[in-house]
């Protein structure tokens, strides 16, 4: 399913968070949203799947804008995985997995076989079928995460939303959990911290700073040292990974932020790496 953005604006508290954003997701894309804390991350994830009402613009999921689908049509198109969830939410995992099922069947307490053995194999594939009868405020930080990813793939979505899904999860498991989410051949928009991990995984990047997008393409496109240097103020060295040929960046040190700046405009590296 494609997932296009048209001029969306949105507002948090009263403040412009997200500044005319526009970009399209393809059917089956892997896009990997970054950006420095508070760049507008979460907001915009927020509006992409109709949790928070844009102020301005439109999201469209195969053409359909998502202001004229009803609460159950969307949860049928769109399943958002968010990073904060309730420390002291007490109910048997395979129960929380189950929640995915609701926009598909009769509801929470009144589930199928069907939908028991959809919550299991979710729960097979992210490795926590051993979790389904233990209570989710009692799991990890890492535990959390995989459950929580698990209940989104078993809402069984053409489109999946994920805010930073890999909080919490070491590096195995980050790299499991992002296989699988390739693996899924579903369109996903996906908040990331790690840009190498971005790199690895993604079919497309897109950059925010200060809620406007400022580049969206290849991560062979988007990703550079120059761009680093302006969006996250930090100085980084491009090598290429020796296995796969894909830029790999090492990081240094922050950017003097009353360094002199070659331009005021936020611009791409062009493609293949570059040096400070």
């Amino acid at each position: 399913m494609k997932v296009t953005v048209d001029h969306l604006d949105a507002h948090r508290g009263g403040r412009r968070v997200i500044k005319d954003v526009c970009l399209e997701v393809p059917t089956g894309a892997v896009l990997g949203l970054i950006g420095p804390n508070g760049s507008g991350k979460s907001t915009l994830l927020r509006a992409l799947c109709g949790i928070d009402t844009p102020s301005g613009g439109t999201v469209r999921y195969d053409g359909i804008p998502i202001a004229s689908l009803g609460r159950r049509q969307l949860a049928q198109r769109v399943a958002f995985m968010t990073q904060e969830h309730n420390e002291e939410f007490d109910m048997p995992v395979l129960e929380l997995v189950l929640l995915g099922r609701i926009p598909h069947g009769k509801g929470f307490g009144r589930d199928s076989d069907a939908d028991i053995a959809h919550a299991q194999r979710a729960l097979d594939q992210v490795g926590a079928r051993h979790l389904a009868q233990r209570s989710f405020s009692a799991l990890s930080g890492g535990e959390r995460q995989r459950v929580l990813f698990a209940r989104a793939l078993t809402q069984d979505t053409p489109v999946l939303v994920l805010d930073e899904p890999t909080n919490h999860l070491d590096i195995a498991h980050q790299l499991e959990l992002l296989d699988l989410i390739r693996a899924t051949n579903r369109t996903v928009m996906i908040a990331l911290h790690d840009l190498n991990l971005a790199a690895r995984s993604c079919d497309e990047i897109a950059v925010l700073a200060d809620g406007s997008l400022v580049s969206h393409g290849s991560p062979e496109d988007v990703l550079g040292t120059e761009l680093i240097r302006r969006v996250f103020t930090v100085e980084s060295t491009a090598v290429t990974h020796p296995a796969t040929g894909q830029p790999h960046f090492l990081f240094d040190v922050r950017t003097p932020r009353d360094e002199p700046q070659q331009s005021n405009a936020l611009t791409t590296t062009p493609k293949g790496l570059s040096t400070p």
